[in-house]
């Protein structure tokens, strides 16, 4: 009978746990890999080398441009991808496509998303403006490997974005 009970009490902590920490990954914050290197060198610096970062992401709203965010793929919801934001809505980028320059306002409801290693990066060059419902939270720390546990930089390249609306 003690065996029953003490086997009862286990699985209810294991339970507990795995609840409370369920709900800290869905509404506060999760640690995500950075896979590749779309991110690089803020990112996976050493390309070389076969240890990925991984990064604290907190889910909270949106405040700001020019922070690293975790956000699905549009073209497959179960990946995520690490970008930097660089536009919001109605804010006006510089693009790139085909060899011209041009200018597009984010529309409502969208952001635009870079990678920091344009030459190996699928982000909103490629596919355009992504909904705002598909970033799932900003990224604020590395926390692996170990030799690079620290706070992500914040870092804006102020030259290809303007904010009239």
């Amino acid at each position: 009978m003690a065996t029953q009970s003490l086997l009862w009490n286990s699985v209810k902590k294991f339970l507990t746990c795995g609840l409370i920490g369920l709900t800290i990954s869905d509404r506060y914050a999760s640690i995500v890999p950075v896979r590749g290197a779309s991110m690089s060198p803020t990112f996976n610096p050493q390309a070389r080398n076969f240890t990925d970062d991984y990064v604290l992401v907190e889910k909270f709203c949106l405040k700001s441009t020019s922070f690293h965010t975790a956000m699905c793929s549009p073209s497959n919801h179960k990946e995520k991808h690490i970008k930097r934001i660089i536009a919001l809505p109605g804010d006006w980028i510089g693009t790139t496509h085909n060899s011209h320059d041009d200018v597009l306002k984010v529309p409502k409801g969208h952001c635009w998303v870079e990678g920091d290693n344009s030459a190996s990066s699928m982000d909103s060059r490629s596919f355009g403006p992504i909904p705002l419902g598909l970033v799932k939270g900003r990224v604020t720390h590395v926390v692996w490997p170990p030799q690079r546990i620290g706070l992500v930089e914040r870092v804006f390249p102020q030259e290809r974005v303007s904010s009239f609306k």
